[in-house]
């Protein structure tokens, strides 16, 4: 079945400008190459891009060490049976591992091992100009 696009859609379409377009199109220029440069690292690194960002969201997850099942599910945008599944892949690496919650005992924390912190922080060294060529054309579009 084919999405119609409500009025409210047509209109907000309609009042863009040429402008507006080319900051779009900056944007996900900008977005699309530090992914495809990010994907190339990784593979150099002999890690996927996913399990690389698990490994970075973990890592810098705000005000602790740790980030639960759901939080990095939400991190991610996936799906928690697919997180979980990334999560079994990367521990049978031995860079992640699990311990129950401290608070809640439902809530499982995931925790970075010794080889999987080495791991994240030479690749997210990679990514240091790449990062900086991306803020740099947020900066242009506006975002």
């Amino acid at each position: 079945m084919k999405a119609v696009p409500s009025r409210q859609h047509a209109r907000a379409a309609a009042t863009l400008e040429k402008l507006d377009y080319e900051r779009l199109s900056n944007f996900r220029y900008g977005l699309r190459h530090f992914l495809r440069v990010s994907e190339e690292i990784c593979q150099r690194e002999g890690i996927t891009a996913l399990q690389y960002q698990l490994l970075l969201h973990v890592r810098g997850f705000a005000g602790r060490d740790w980030a639960s099942i759901g939080e990095l599910a939400e991190r991610l945008q996936a799906k928690h049976h697919g997180v979980v599944a990334l999560i079994n892949r990367c521990e049978k690496m031995d860079w992640v591992t699990r311990k129950p919650g401290r608070l809640d005992r439902r809530v499982v924390e995931i925790h970075l091992l010794p080889a999987g912190a080495v791991l994240v922080e030479r690749v997210a060294g990679l990514h240091r100009n790449e990062l900086q060529h991306l803020i740099e054309v947020m900066s242009q579009t506006g975002a």
